[in-house]
C-alpha cells in the first residue's frame, strides 16, 4: 500500500516485498548506483526520506517511523575555501535487519548497519554497527541495553 503523495524515483532500482506499507509523502529514491530493497511486511511512516545511492536494504517486518531519514552518501572533505558541494561523493550502504523498529525522526547515516531486532530511539542519529536485539538512542546513537532474550 502506497499512500497518497508517495514519490518513487528510479523505480527500476527499488524492490518492494509483499505486504509493504509506505505512508503519505514518503520519498523513496532508488539510484543507478545502489538498490533500495524493502523486505516483506516493512512499514514506512509518512514523510520519510530514503536515498539509496550507496544501497539500502531493509529486512522483513521492520518499522520505519515517520520523518526518518536514511542517507547513503556524503561529500568528501575538501580544503577550505573550496565549496563543499563541489566535492566528490562517498557512498556506503545502510543495512537494517529484520524485525527492527526505527523511531520517529531518526537519521541513519551512510554505513549504518543494524542487525535483526534493533530498536532505535526517536530522534537518534545512527552511525556504525549494532548487534541483534540492541536498544540504541542518542546523538550519536549508543547502546543502552539489549532487549530481553538478546545477548551481546
Amino acid at each position: 500500500m502506497f499512500e497518497e503523495g508517495v514519490l518513487v524515483f528510479n523505480p527500476g532500482h527499488v524492490r518492494v516485498g509483499s505486504n509493504v506499507y509506505v505512508g503519505h509523502r514518503a520519498m523513496l529514491k532508488g539510484d543507478t548506483r545502489g538498490e533500495l530493497v524493502l523486505g516483506d511486511g516493512v512499514w514506512v511512516g509518512q514523510d520519510c526520506y530514503i536515498n539509496s545511492a550507496g544501497g539500502v536494504h531493509i529486512g522483513a517486518c521492520t518499522g520505519i517511523g515517520p520523518r526518518t531519514v536514511i542517507l547513503t552518501s556524503t561529500h568528501r572533505e575538501t580544503p577550505f575555501p573550496a565549496p563543499i558541494i563541489d566535492a566528490e561523493l562517498e557512498f556506503a550502504p545502510v543495512v537494517i535487519g529484520a524485525g527492527c523498529d526505527i523511531g520517529v525522526g531518526a537519521i541513519l547515516l551512510p554505513g549504518a548497519k543494524l542487525a535483526d531486532g534493533v530498536q532505535v530511539g526517536a530522534g537518534s542519529v545512527v552511525n556504525g554497527d549494532f548487534s541483534a536485539g540492541a536498544v540504541i538512542a542518542g546523538t550519536p546513537a549508543r547502546l543502552l541495553r539489549y532487549r530481553e532474550g538478546a545477548g551481546s
